[in-house]
Protein backbone atom coordinates (compact mmCIF):
# COMPACT_ATOMS: atom_id res chain seq x y z
CA UNK A 1 0.00 0.00 0.00
CA UNK A 2 1.29 3.86 -0.24
CA UNK A 3 2.42 5.43 1.95
CA UNK A 4 0.69 8.77 3.31
CA UNK A 5 3.18 12.28 1.81
CA UNK A 6 2.21 15.84 2.58
CA UNK A 7 -0.18 16.43 0.23
CA UNK A 8 -2.23 13.31 0.84
CA UNK A 9 -2.31 13.84 4.75
CA UNK A 10 -3.52 17.57 3.73
CA UNK A 11 -6.15 16.13 1.66
CA UNK A 12 -6.78 13.97 4.57
CA UNK A 13 -7.04 16.71 6.78
CA UNK A 14 -9.44 18.55 4.87
CA UNK A 15 -11.75 15.65 4.53
CA UNK A 16 -11.79 15.13 8.41
CA UNK A 17 -13.06 19.14 8.95
CA UNK A 18 -15.57 19.22 6.07
CA UNK A 19 -17.77 16.26 7.16
CA UNK A 20 -17.54 17.30 10.98
CA UNK A 21 -21.04 16.93 11.37
CA UNK A 22 -20.86 12.67 10.56
CA UNK A 23 -20.99 9.93 12.70
CA UNK A 24 -19.09 6.16 12.99
CA UNK A 25 -21.51 3.88 14.47
CA UNK A 26 -25.69 3.98 14.68
CA UNK A 27 -27.47 1.71 17.32
CA UNK A 28 -28.91 -1.84 15.79
CA UNK A 29 -32.12 -1.01 16.02
CA UNK A 30 -32.54 2.24 15.03
CA UNK A 31 -30.16 2.19 11.50
CA UNK A 32 -32.14 2.36 8.10
CA UNK A 33 -32.38 -1.99 7.52
CA UNK A 34 -30.93 -1.91 3.67
CA UNK A 35 -30.53 -4.71 1.60
CA UNK A 36 -27.64 -6.36 1.11
CA UNK A 37 -26.58 -6.89 -2.62
CA UNK A 38 -25.15 -10.27 -2.70
CA UNK A 39 -25.23 -13.20 -4.84
CA UNK A 40 -26.77 -16.20 -2.60
CA UNK A 41 -30.17 -17.46 -1.95
CA UNK A 42 -32.92 -15.00 -0.13
CA UNK A 43 -34.22 -16.08 2.80
CA UNK A 44 -35.06 -14.05 5.60
CA UNK A 45 -35.73 -14.89 9.04
CA UNK A 46 -39.11 -15.59 11.00
CA UNK A 47 -39.80 -13.11 13.56
CA UNK A 48 -42.65 -13.05 16.32
CA UNK A 49 -42.81 -9.63 16.81
CA UNK A 50 -44.64 -10.62 20.15
CA UNK A 51 -41.28 -11.84 21.05
CA UNK A 52 -38.75 -9.45 21.98
CA UNK A 53 -35.68 -10.44 23.71
CA UNK A 54 -32.77 -7.98 25.30
CA UNK A 55 -29.79 -9.04 26.81
CA UNK A 56 -26.07 -7.47 26.80
CA UNK A 57 -23.81 -8.33 23.82
CA UNK A 58 -20.93 -10.04 24.19
CA UNK A 59 -18.44 -9.61 20.70
CA UNK A 60 -16.13 -12.00 19.67
CA UNK A 61 -12.85 -11.06 18.09
CA UNK A 62 -11.98 -12.44 14.45
CA UNK A 63 -9.15 -14.40 13.34
CA UNK A 64 -8.34 -13.75 9.76
CA UNK A 65 -5.12 -15.80 9.30
CA UNK A 66 -6.48 -19.20 8.93
CA UNK A 67 -9.40 -20.39 7.07
CA UNK A 68 -11.50 -22.51 8.81
CA UNK A 69 -12.33 -25.74 7.54
CA UNK A 70 -16.19 -26.14 9.13
CA UNK A 71 -19.66 -25.03 8.26
CA UNK A 72 -20.46 -21.24 9.71
CA UNK A 73 -22.99 -21.93 12.58
CA UNK A 74 -26.73 -21.15 10.86
CA UNK A 75 -27.71 -19.36 13.80
CA UNK A 76 -24.09 -17.45 15.01
CA UNK A 77 -22.89 -18.55 18.55
CA UNK A 78 -23.03 -15.67 20.79
CA UNK A 79 -25.48 -14.18 23.07
CA UNK A 80 -28.66 -12.62 21.88
CA UNK A 81 -28.30 -9.80 19.66
CA UNK A 82 -29.32 -6.49 21.36
CA UNK A 83 -33.21 -6.17 20.54
CA UNK A 84 -33.18 -9.01 18.51
CA UNK A 85 -36.96 -10.11 18.32
CA UNK A 86 -36.40 -13.96 18.47
CA UNK A 87 -34.27 -16.40 17.49
CA UNK A 88 -34.53 -16.66 13.66
CA UNK A 89 -35.83 -20.10 11.90
CA UNK A 90 -32.89 -19.22 8.68
CA UNK A 91 -32.58 -22.10 5.77
CA UNK A 92 -28.69 -23.05 4.36
CA UNK A 93 -27.75 -22.16 1.00
CA UNK A 94 -28.06 -25.05 -1.21
CA UNK A 95 -27.68 -23.39 -5.07
CA UNK A 96 -24.80 -22.10 -6.62
CA UNK A 97 -26.87 -20.38 -8.63
CA UNK A 98 -28.51 -17.49 -6.50
CA UNK A 99 -32.25 -17.19 -7.04
CA UNK A 100 -33.14 -13.27 -6.70
CA UNK A 101 -36.46 -13.51 -5.91
CA UNK A 102 -38.47 -15.21 -2.84
CA UNK A 103 -41.69 -15.02 -1.25
CA UNK A 104 -43.07 -16.78 1.62
CA UNK A 105 -46.44 -17.44 3.83
CA UNK A 106 -46.85 -18.93 7.12
CA UNK A 107 -50.04 -19.11 9.43
CA UNK A 108 -50.48 -20.83 13.25
CA UNK A 109 -51.72 -21.01 16.28
CA UNK A 110 -52.44 -17.69 18.14
CA UNK A 111 -53.38 -16.31 15.07
CA UNK A 112 -48.99 -15.26 14.24
CA UNK A 113 -48.62 -15.00 10.84
CA UNK A 114 -45.51 -14.60 8.84
CA UNK A 115 -45.31 -12.86 4.82
CA UNK A 116 -42.07 -11.94 3.11
CA UNK A 117 -41.44 -10.78 -0.15
CA UNK A 118 -38.24 -10.00 -1.93
CA UNK A 119 -36.76 -9.10 -5.67
CA UNK A 120 -33.57 -8.32 -6.37
CA UNK A 121 -33.58 -6.06 -10.06
CA UNK A 122 -30.20 -6.25 -11.88
CA UNK A 123 -30.89 -3.37 -13.95
CA UNK A 124 -27.22 -3.47 -15.49
CA UNK A 125 -23.59 -4.91 -14.87
CA UNK A 126 -23.49 -1.53 -11.72
CA UNK A 127 -26.98 -0.89 -11.39
CA UNK A 128 -29.21 -3.15 -8.47
CA UNK A 129 -32.42 -2.29 -7.07
CA UNK A 130 -34.51 -4.56 -4.55
CA UNK A 131 -37.96 -4.45 -3.18
CA UNK A 132 -39.40 -6.05 -0.07
CA UNK A 133 -42.24 -6.22 2.03
CA UNK A 134 -43.31 -8.04 4.89
CA UNK A 135 -45.72 -8.77 7.69
CA UNK A 136 -45.60 -10.70 10.91
CA UNK A 137 -47.50 -10.75 14.04
CA UNK A 138 -50.09 -12.31 16.52
CA UNK A 139 -53.66 -12.31 17.69
CA UNK A 140 -54.79 -14.78 20.07
CA UNK A 141 -56.18 -14.89 24.04
CA UNK A 142 -53.45 -15.07 26.45
CA UNK A 143 -53.71 -16.12 30.19
CA UNK A 144 -53.65 -13.38 32.63
CA UNK A 145 -54.04 -13.24 36.27
CA UNK A 146 -57.96 -13.34 36.55
CA UNK A 147 -58.72 -15.05 33.19
CA UNK A 148 -57.70 -14.92 29.32
CA UNK A 149 -57.48 -11.95 27.16
CA UNK A 150 -57.27 -11.11 23.56
CA UNK A 151 -53.77 -9.10 22.74
CA UNK A 152 -52.74 -8.97 19.23
CA UNK A 153 -49.26 -7.24 17.70
CA UNK A 154 -48.72 -6.82 14.24
CA UNK A 155 -45.36 -5.49 12.22
CA UNK A 156 -45.85 -4.43 9.02
CA UNK A 157 -42.64 -2.75 6.29
CA UNK A 158 -41.86 -2.17 2.85
CA UNK A 159 -38.30 -1.01 2.10
CA UNK A 160 -36.44 -0.40 -1.52
CA UNK A 161 -32.69 0.22 -1.93
CA UNK A 162 -30.94 1.33 -5.14
CA UNK A 163 -27.12 0.42 -5.68
CA UNK A 164 -24.91 2.06 -7.79
CA UNK A 165 -21.30 1.09 -8.44
CA UNK A 166 -18.98 3.83 -9.74
CA UNK A 167 -15.06 2.39 -10.19
CA UNK A 168 -13.73 3.18 -7.16
CA UNK A 169 -17.19 4.33 -4.65
CA UNK A 170 -20.77 2.15 -4.11
CA UNK A 171 -23.32 4.81 -3.85
CA UNK A 172 -26.73 3.75 -1.90
CA UNK A 173 -29.86 5.10 -1.76
CA UNK A 174 -32.80 3.48 0.06
CA UNK A 175 -36.59 4.01 1.75
CA UNK A 176 -38.13 2.12 4.49
CA UNK A 177 -41.94 2.83 6.00
CA UNK A 178 -43.23 0.87 9.19
CA UNK A 179 -46.19 0.27 11.10
CA UNK A 180 -46.78 -1.04 14.46
CA UNK A 181 -50.52 -2.26 15.34
CA UNK A 182 -51.11 -3.88 19.33
CA UNK A 183 -53.14 -3.75 22.28
CA UNK A 184 -52.72 -3.15 25.70
CA UNK A 185 -53.81 -5.61 28.96
CA UNK A 186 -57.75 -4.86 30.01
CA UNK A 187 -56.52 -2.57 32.59
CA UNK A 188 -54.18 -0.47 31.49
CA UNK A 189 -54.88 3.25 30.77
CA UNK A 190 -54.68 3.17 27.27
CA UNK A 191 -56.46 0.67 24.51
CA UNK A 192 -54.48 -0.14 21.33
CA UNK A 193 -51.44 1.78 19.98
CA UNK A 194 -49.91 2.48 16.93
CA UNK A 195 -46.39 3.26 15.82
CA UNK A 196 -45.56 4.66 12.10
CA UNK A 197 -41.55 4.68 11.14
CA UNK A 198 -40.24 5.96 7.92
CA UNK A 199 -36.25 6.10 6.79
CA UNK A 200 -34.44 7.71 3.83
CA UNK A 201 -31.22 7.16 3.34
CA UNK A 202 -28.22 8.29 1.25
CA UNK A 203 -24.76 6.41 1.37
CA UNK A 204 -21.46 6.93 -0.36
CA UNK A 205 -18.31 4.21 -0.07
CA UNK A 206 -15.06 3.84 -1.41
CA UNK A 207 -14.42 0.34 -2.91
CA UNK A 208 -10.84 0.91 -3.48
CA UNK A 209 -8.83 -0.55 -0.79
CA UNK A 210 -5.60 0.54 -2.84
CA UNK A 211 -6.44 4.32 -2.29
CA UNK A 212 -4.36 6.07 0.26
CA UNK A 213 -7.36 7.47 1.70
CA UNK A 214 -11.02 5.12 2.02
CA UNK A 215 -14.13 6.94 3.54
CA UNK A 216 -17.64 5.42 3.86
CA UNK A 217 -20.39 8.06 4.45
CA UNK A 218 -23.68 8.21 5.02
CA UNK A 219 -26.89 10.35 6.19
CA UNK A 220 -30.45 9.22 7.22
CA UNK A 221 -34.10 11.04 7.92
CA UNK A 222 -35.29 8.29 10.04
CA UNK A 223 -39.02 9.62 11.05
CA UNK A 224 -41.49 7.84 14.09
CA UNK A 225 -44.87 9.14 15.41
CA UNK A 226 -46.46 7.22 18.90
CA UNK A 227 -50.24 7.91 17.89
CA UNK A 228 -51.82 7.43 21.66
CA UNK A 229 -49.88 8.69 24.47
CA UNK A 230 -51.27 8.31 28.34
CA UNK A 231 -50.44 11.55 30.59
CA UNK A 232 -51.06 9.92 33.79
CA UNK A 233 -54.15 12.71 34.18
CA UNK A 234 -57.02 10.42 33.29
CA UNK A 235 -57.01 11.43 28.95
CA UNK A 236 -54.91 10.32 26.10
CA UNK A 237 -52.42 13.02 24.71
CA UNK A 238 -52.12 13.91 20.90
CA UNK A 239 -49.51 11.91 19.24
CA UNK A 240 -45.86 12.40 19.67
CA UNK A 241 -42.93 13.20 16.94
CA UNK A 242 -39.65 12.46 16.34
CA UNK A 243 -37.70 13.46 13.65
CA UNK A 244 -33.62 12.21 13.89
CA UNK A 245 -31.13 13.39 11.30
CA UNK A 246 -28.75 10.70 11.58
CA UNK A 247 -25.11 11.12 9.81
CA UNK A 248 -21.63 9.24 9.85
CA UNK A 249 -18.58 9.29 8.41
CA UNK A 250 -15.32 6.79 8.55
CA UNK A 251 -12.01 8.25 7.28
CA UNK A 252 -8.75 6.18 7.16
CA UNK A 253 -5.62 6.28 5.66
CA UNK A 254 -2.61 4.01 4.92
CA UNK A 255 0.68 4.66 7.13
CA UNK A 256 2.13 1.51 5.56
CA UNK A 257 1.43 -2.24 5.06
CA UNK A 258 0.82 -2.69 8.45
CA UNK A 259 -0.41 0.51 9.95
CA UNK A 260 -3.66 3.22 9.50
CA UNK A 261 -5.01 6.51 11.44
CA UNK A 262 -8.52 7.74 10.95
CA UNK A 263 -11.24 9.30 12.37
CA UNK A 264 -14.67 8.39 12.44
CA UNK A 265 -17.89 10.83 13.33
CA UNK A 266 -21.37 10.33 13.90
CA UNK A 267 -23.86 13.22 15.34
CA UNK A 268 -27.40 12.90 15.68
CA UNK A 269 -29.89 15.80 15.45
CA UNK A 270 -33.35 14.92 17.41
CA UNK A 271 -36.65 17.21 17.14
CA UNK A 272 -39.69 16.58 19.10
CA UNK A 273 -42.96 17.45 19.52
CA UNK A 274 -43.32 20.59 21.15
CA UNK A 275 -44.18 20.06 25.01
CA UNK A 276 -42.18 16.48 25.21
CA UNK A 277 -38.88 17.69 25.08
CA UNK A 278 -36.50 19.82 23.56
CA UNK A 279 -34.36 19.37 20.60
CA UNK A 280 -30.97 18.22 21.03
CA UNK A 281 -27.89 17.22 19.27
CA UNK A 282 -25.50 14.81 19.62
CA UNK A 283 -22.00 14.67 18.59
CA UNK A 284 -18.98 11.86 18.88
CA UNK A 285 -15.80 11.63 17.70
CA UNK A 286 -13.91 8.45 17.30
CA UNK A 287 -9.99 8.97 16.25
CA UNK A 288 -7.77 5.90 16.25
CA UNK A 289 -4.76 3.83 15.51
CA UNK A 290 -4.46 0.60 13.82
CA UNK A 291 -1.60 -2.22 13.62
CA UNK A 292 -1.99 -5.59 12.12
CA UNK A 293 0.62 -7.73 11.02
CA UNK A 294 -1.32 -11.02 11.74
CA UNK A 295 0.04 -11.71 14.73
CA UNK A 296 -0.50 -8.84 16.51
CA UNK A 297 -3.78 -6.96 15.25
CA UNK A 298 -4.39 -3.21 18.01
CA UNK A 299 -6.87 -0.93 17.29
CA UNK A 300 -5.95 1.95 19.85
CA UNK A 301 -8.72 4.86 20.16
CA UNK A 302 -10.77 6.77 22.20
CA UNK A 303 -14.66 8.17 22.24
CA UNK A 304 -15.45 11.71 23.23
CA UNK A 305 -19.34 12.58 23.42
CA UNK A 306 -20.85 16.24 23.05
CA UNK A 307 -24.44 16.72 23.80
CA UNK A 308 -25.70 20.25 23.29
CA UNK A 309 -29.57 20.64 24.68
CA UNK A 310 -29.55 17.27 26.69
CA UNK A 311 -27.49 15.26 29.81
CA UNK A 312 -24.38 15.92 30.60
CA UNK A 313 -22.07 17.98 27.53
CA UNK A 314 -19.34 16.24 27.34
CA UNK A 315 -18.39 12.44 28.42
CA UNK A 316 -14.90 10.23 27.20
CA UNK A 317 -14.57 6.30 27.13
CA UNK A 318 -12.35 4.26 25.97
CA UNK A 319 -11.95 2.01 22.31
CA UNK A 320 -8.98 -0.26 22.43
CA UNK A 321 -8.80 -3.51 21.51
CA UNK A 322 -5.48 -5.96 21.95
CA UNK A 323 -5.44 -9.57 19.70
CA UNK A 324 -2.54 -11.70 19.47
CA UNK A 325 -2.84 -14.44 17.41
CA UNK A 326 -0.47 -17.47 17.65
CA UNK A 327 -0.39 -20.98 16.35
CA UNK A 328 -2.60 -19.88 13.36
CA UNK A 329 -6.13 -20.45 15.58
CA UNK A 330 -5.23 -19.28 19.12
CA UNK A 331 -6.34 -15.88 20.11
CA UNK A 332 -6.09 -13.98 23.24
CA UNK A 333 -7.31 -10.71 23.28
CA UNK A 334 -8.40 -7.81 25.89
CA UNK A 335 -10.85 -4.70 25.23
CA UNK A 336 -12.11 -1.55 26.15
CA UNK A 337 -14.79 -0.06 24.86
CA UNK A 338 -17.76 2.67 25.71
CA UNK A 339 -19.63 5.16 23.93
CA UNK A 340 -23.28 7.12 23.78
CA UNK A 341 -26.07 4.58 23.26
CA UNK A 342 -28.69 7.29 21.89
CA UNK A 343 -32.37 6.48 23.25
CA UNK A 344 -34.35 7.86 20.74
CA UNK A 345 -38.43 6.20 20.40
CA UNK A 346 -37.38 3.66 18.43
CA UNK A 347 -34.74 2.42 20.82
CA UNK A 348 -37.32 3.20 23.63
CA UNK A 349 -40.04 0.98 21.82
CA UNK A 350 -37.42 -2.21 21.45
CA UNK A 351 -36.97 -2.17 24.87
CA UNK A 352 -40.25 -1.87 25.76
CA UNK A 353 -43.35 -1.33 23.24
CA UNK A 354 -45.77 -0.86 25.97
CA UNK A 355 -43.96 1.35 28.38
CA UNK A 356 -45.37 5.18 28.50
CA UNK A 357 -43.02 7.99 27.75
CA UNK A 358 -45.46 10.97 28.98
CA UNK A 359 -46.20 9.68 32.35
CA UNK A 360 -42.81 9.99 33.94
CA UNK A 361 -39.06 11.99 34.12
CA UNK A 362 -37.49 12.59 30.65
CA UNK A 363 -35.29 10.09 29.49
CA UNK A 364 -31.90 10.80 28.87
CA UNK A 365 -29.29 8.95 26.72
CA UNK A 366 -27.32 5.77 28.06
CA UNK A 367 -23.67 5.68 28.39
CA UNK A 368 -21.42 3.15 28.57
CA UNK A 369 -18.52 4.19 30.75
CA UNK A 370 -16.43 1.24 29.99
CA UNK A 371 -17.04 -2.24 29.08
CA UNK A 372 -13.56 -4.25 29.68
CA UNK A 373 -13.21 -7.48 28.75
CA UNK A 374 -10.57 -10.36 28.65
CA UNK A 375 -10.77 -13.78 26.27
CA UNK A 376 -9.20 -16.77 24.87
CA UNK A 377 -10.57 -18.52 21.92
CA UNK A 378 -8.94 -20.94 19.57
CA UNK A 379 -9.57 -24.30 17.49
CA UNK A 380 -7.88 -26.96 18.50
CA UNK A 381 -9.32 -29.23 16.07
CA UNK A 382 -10.72 -28.45 12.37
CA UNK A 383 -14.67 -27.96 12.99
CA UNK A 384 -14.37 -27.24 16.80
CA UNK A 385 -13.90 -23.22 18.44
CA UNK A 386 -14.21 -22.50 21.58
CA UNK A 387 -14.09 -19.11 23.08
CA UNK A 388 -13.93 -18.37 26.91
CA UNK A 389 -14.48 -14.61 28.28
CA UNK A 390 -15.26 -12.29 31.44
CA UNK A 391 -15.51 -8.44 31.98
CA UNK A 392 -16.76 -5.46 33.66
CA UNK A 393 -19.36 -2.81 32.46
CA UNK A 394 -20.20 0.13 33.62
CA UNK A 395 -23.55 1.70 32.54
CA UNK A 396 -24.78 5.31 33.46
CA UNK A 397 -28.07 5.91 33.15
CA UNK A 398 -29.00 2.69 32.07
CA UNK A 399 -32.76 2.09 30.70
CA UNK A 400 -35.41 -0.35 33.28
CA UNK A 401 -38.51 -1.09 33.68
CA UNK A 402 -40.98 0.71 35.92
CA UNK A 403 -44.05 -1.26 36.72
CA UNK A 404 -46.77 1.01 38.41
CA UNK A 405 -50.44 -0.27 39.30
CA UNK A 406 -51.93 2.14 41.25
CA UNK A 407 -53.11 5.03 39.37
CA UNK A 408 -55.42 7.77 41.87
CA UNK A 409 -56.20 4.51 44.50
CA UNK A 410 -57.18 2.28 41.68
CA UNK A 411 -55.56 -1.09 40.27
CA UNK A 412 -54.41 0.19 36.49
CA UNK A 413 -51.38 -1.47 35.57
CA UNK A 414 -48.65 0.42 33.36
CA UNK A 415 -45.28 0.54 32.69
CA UNK A 416 -42.68 3.18 32.22
CA UNK A 417 -39.18 3.43 31.90
CA UNK A 418 -36.88 4.54 34.61
CA UNK A 419 -33.06 5.17 34.30
CA UNK A 420 -30.59 4.23 36.79
CA UNK A 421 -26.72 4.08 36.86
CA UNK A 422 -25.63 -0.02 36.58
CA UNK A 423 -22.56 -1.77 36.79
CA UNK A 424 -21.75 -6.18 36.33
CA UNK A 425 -18.97 -8.33 36.11
CA UNK A 426 -19.78 -11.11 33.37
CA UNK A 427 -18.25 -14.26 32.56
CA UNK A 428 -18.53 -17.03 30.23
CA UNK A 429 -17.78 -19.83 27.37
CA UNK A 430 -19.09 -20.98 24.69
CA UNK A 431 -18.24 -24.11 22.18
CA UNK A 432 -19.40 -25.18 18.62
CA UNK A 433 -18.47 -27.89 16.82
CA UNK A 434 -19.44 -28.17 12.63
CA UNK A 435 -19.18 -30.68 10.01
CA UNK A 436 -19.74 -29.88 6.51
CA UNK A 437 -23.21 -28.88 5.90
CA UNK A 438 -24.57 -32.13 7.51
CA UNK A 439 -24.09 -31.05 11.26
CA UNK A 440 -23.68 -28.21 13.50
CA UNK A 441 -23.61 -28.05 17.16
CA UNK A 442 -22.94 -24.87 19.91
CA UNK A 443 -23.96 -24.23 23.44
CA UNK A 444 -22.70 -21.48 25.25
CA UNK A 445 -23.55 -20.32 29.07
CA UNK A 446 -22.89 -16.88 30.42
CA UNK A 447 -23.18 -15.69 33.97
CA UNK A 448 -23.71 -11.88 35.13
CA UNK A 449 -23.98 -10.23 38.39
CA UNK A 450 -25.57 -6.95 38.95
CA UNK A 451 -25.20 -3.52 40.92
CA UNK A 452 -28.75 -2.00 40.67
CA UNK A 453 -31.37 -0.70 42.78
CA UNK A 454 -34.18 -3.74 43.75
CA UNK A 455 -36.48 -2.04 41.51
CA UNK A 456 -34.20 -1.66 38.74
CA UNK A 457 -32.95 -5.30 38.49
CA UNK A 458 -36.19 -7.29 38.00
CA UNK A 459 -35.38 -8.04 34.08
CA UNK A 460 -31.65 -8.07 34.33
CA UNK A 461 -30.46 -11.28 32.81
CA UNK A 462 -28.28 -13.54 35.85
CA UNK A 463 -27.58 -16.39 33.80
CA UNK A 464 -28.14 -17.50 30.22
CA UNK A 465 -27.58 -21.03 28.68
CA UNK A 466 -28.22 -21.54 24.94
CA UNK A 467 -28.22 -24.95 22.90
CA UNK A 468 -28.50 -25.19 19.33
CA UNK A 469 -28.28 -27.84 16.67
CA UNK A 470 -28.64 -28.16 13.11
CA UNK A 471 -28.92 -31.37 11.10
CA UNK A 472 -29.27 -32.27 7.10
CA UNK A 473 -30.22 -35.94 7.89
CA UNK A 474 -31.38 -35.69 3.98
CA UNK A 475 -30.76 -33.75 1.06
CA UNK A 476 -34.09 -32.25 1.01
CA UNK A 477 -34.36 -31.73 4.70
CA UNK A 478 -33.04 -29.23 7.32
CA UNK A 479 -33.86 -29.91 10.62
CA UNK A 480 -33.09 -27.70 13.99
CA UNK A 481 -33.46 -27.88 17.47
CA UNK A 482 -32.43 -25.21 20.35
CA UNK A 483 -33.04 -24.70 24.07
CA UNK A 484 -32.81 -21.22 25.71
CA UNK A 485 -32.69 -20.94 29.44
CA UNK A 486 -32.48 -16.91 30.79
CA UNK A 487 -32.57 -16.56 34.83
CA UNK A 488 -33.49 -13.01 35.77
CA UNK A 489 -31.74 -11.76 39.05
CA UNK A 490 -33.10 -12.09 42.69
CA UNK A 491 -34.64 -9.22 44.08
CA UNK A 492 -35.09 -10.04 47.67
CA UNK A 493 -35.90 -13.45 47.43
CA UNK A 494 -37.67 -13.46 44.72
CA UNK A 495 -37.44 -13.20 40.81
CA UNK A 496 -39.08 -13.37 37.48
CA UNK A 497 -40.19 -16.51 35.97
CA UNK A 498 -37.23 -17.64 33.67
CA UNK A 499 -37.71 -17.81 30.02
CA UNK A 500 -37.54 -21.72 29.80
CA UNK A 501 -37.90 -22.45 25.76
CA UNK A 502 -37.18 -25.76 23.90
CA UNK A 503 -37.63 -24.60 20.14
CA UNK A 504 -37.51 -27.03 17.14
CA UNK A 505 -38.16 -26.44 13.29
CA UNK A 506 -37.78 -27.94 9.67
CA UNK A 507 -37.86 -26.93 5.89
CA UNK A 508 -38.55 -29.47 3.17
CA UNK A 509 -37.66 -29.25 -0.40
CA UNK A 510 -40.86 -30.37 -2.55
CA UNK A 511 -40.04 -28.97 -6.12
CA UNK A 512 -37.13 -26.82 -7.84
CA UNK A 513 -37.64 -23.49 -5.24
CA UNK A 514 -40.71 -24.51 -3.51
CA UNK A 515 -40.50 -25.65 0.08
CA UNK A 516 -42.49 -26.33 3.12
CA UNK A 517 -41.41 -25.09 6.90
CA UNK A 518 -42.63 -25.32 9.90
CA UNK A 519 -41.51 -23.76 13.31
CA UNK A 520 -42.51 -25.20 16.55
CA UNK A 521 -41.99 -22.72 19.41
CA UNK A 522 -42.05 -23.52 23.58
CA UNK A 523 -42.62 -27.06 23.55
CA UNK A 524 -42.29 -27.18 27.40
CA UNK A 525 -45.30 -25.01 27.08
CA UNK A 526 -43.85 -22.52 29.80
CA UNK A 527 -45.38 -19.28 30.99
CA UNK A 528 -43.30 -16.19 31.10
CA UNK A 529 -42.75 -12.71 30.02
CA UNK A 530 -40.29 -10.26 28.62
CA UNK A 531 -42.20 -7.48 30.22
CA UNK A 532 -44.03 -6.51 33.23
CA UNK A 533 -48.03 -8.05 32.98
CA UNK A 534 -47.58 -9.13 29.48
CA UNK A 535 -47.87 -12.74 29.16
CA UNK A 536 -45.84 -14.59 26.15
CA UNK A 537 -47.90 -17.58 24.28
CA UNK A 538 -47.51 -21.19 25.62
CA UNK A 539 -46.70 -23.55 23.29
CA UNK A 540 -46.81 -22.02 19.63
CA UNK A 541 -46.60 -23.31 15.75
CA UNK A 542 -45.77 -21.68 12.52
CA UNK A 543 -46.17 -23.68 9.59
CA UNK A 544 -45.86 -22.49 5.73
CA UNK A 545 -44.58 -22.60 2.79
CA UNK A 546 -41.78 -20.47 0.75
CA UNK A 547 -40.63 -20.31 -3.08
CA UNK A 548 -37.32 -19.21 -4.99
CA UNK A 549 -37.41 -17.80 -8.27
Amino acid sequence: MEKINKKQAGIILLSLLSINSFAQKIDNDSTLNRTVVVEQEYNPDILDASKINILPKVEEPTVAKKEIEYSIVSMPLSSFDTYQEMAPFTYPEKQQVAKRGFVRLGYGNYGNMDGKLNYLFRLSSKDQLGVAAGIDGMKGKLEFGDGKHRLHYYHSMAKIDYLHQFDRVDMDIAGRWGLRNFNYQPLAPLTHQRFTSGDVHLGVKSTDEMLPVNFDVETNLLLFSRVHNWTGIGAEADKVNESRIYTKANIKGNINEEQQVGIALQMNNLFYTEGYQDNYTSLQLNPYYEFDNEDWKLHLGVNADLSLGLGQTVQVSPDITVQYVFSDSYVLYVKATGGRQVNDFRKLEQFCPYAELLKGEKIDNTYEQINTSLGFRASPYPGVWFHLFGGYQNLKDDLYQLNDVLIGGVSSPFISIGQENSSNVYGGANISYGYRDLLNISAEGVYRHWNMSDEALFFKPAFLLNLKMDIHPLKALTVNVGYQYLQREKVVNERIASINNLYAGATYDIYKGLSAYVKLDNLLNKQYSYYWSYPLEKFNFIAGISYRF
